[in-house]
């Protein structure tokens, strides 16, 4: 063999080699080799893998807008890609608000999750605007009128005249009230100086102070802020929030009294 074939000849094994190095860097790749999920939905940066160029590339549903795609994403995610599947919309919660404006809500729950890029879930919850128009709204406006328990000690009419019927004595009861707030004015008489903000007092209704309805007007609500005043302090008002209520009872002294 002359001196220029032995040249061609190894200068293919060199050729035959350096492609077979460059073929064993090359590895299979893209989605269908991730460890994790192949596919992912919408926009995650953490769903990727490398191309056969050792570059990277996205098997995420985003990567079709930004064109980054693995190669195989077409065959891998397309073909076995499963939609999200919602069942029906529940029922609308109450108001939030008994009285007043407030929010409802509704929500639905995911029957068949996504996978592989399928199409992602809509919204679960949906919320809209109401106005609470409870019963206990009408109740919720009433403003009550309090004055010191020295008020209320066996009173008598000293102008009652001896023929005169008695009024039927209703049994009085107790109402435990959370104070929310008092204004500036209540410091100015010693009794309503005690009016001050989360205090518990006691405030009683006495029959000659109820309704028709043998309540005291503005006797407070349960998780409802309502409002009173005192009435031998002008300016003197604020809010609370009623915690329990006694029936057939009496304040300890130094409480309040319904008017």
């Amino acid at each position: 063999m002359g001196a220029h074939g032995w040249s061609a000849t190894r200068l293919g094994f060199m050729v035959c080699g350096y492609l077979a190095l460059f073929c064993a860097e090359i590895v299979e790749a893209g989605c269908g080799e991730r460890e994790r999920e192949n596919c992912c939905t919408g926009r995650n940066n953490e769903c990727f893998e490398y191309s056969e160029r050792k570059t990277v590339c996205y098997c995420d549903t985003y990567c079709q807008k930004t064109r980054d795609c693995c190669e195989d994403y077409q065959r891998v995610c397309q073909i076995s890609a499963i939609d999200c599947v919602v069942g029906s919309w529940g029922p609308w919660s109450s108001c939030s608000a008994p009285c007043g404006v407030g929010s409802k809500e509704r929500s639905r729950q995911v029957s068949v999750p996504p996978r592989n890029g399928g199409t992602p879930c809509l919204d679960l919850k949906q919320r809209r605007g109401c106005f609470g128009n409870n019963v206990i709204c009408s109740t919720a406006k009433e403003v009550a009128k309090i004055l010191p328990d020295s008020f209320k000690r066996n009173f008598k009419d000293p102008w009652r005249r001896p023929h005169m019927l008695m009024k039927e004595e209703k049994a009085s009861y107790c109402v435990y009230l959370r104070l929310k707030q008092a204004s500036a004015a209540c410091k100015l008489k010693l009794w309503s100086a005690q009016l001050v903000r989360e205090r518990l007092i006691c405030a009683e209704c006495q029959g000659d102070a109820m309704s028709k309805s043998d309540r005291c007007g503005g006797e407070g609500l349960e998780d409802t802020r309502t409002f009173w005043t005192a009435a031998s302090v002008p300016g003197c008002h604020g809010s609370w929030v009623r915690e329990s209520s006694s029936e057939s009872c009496r304040c300890p002294p130094y409480s309040l009294l319904f008017v």
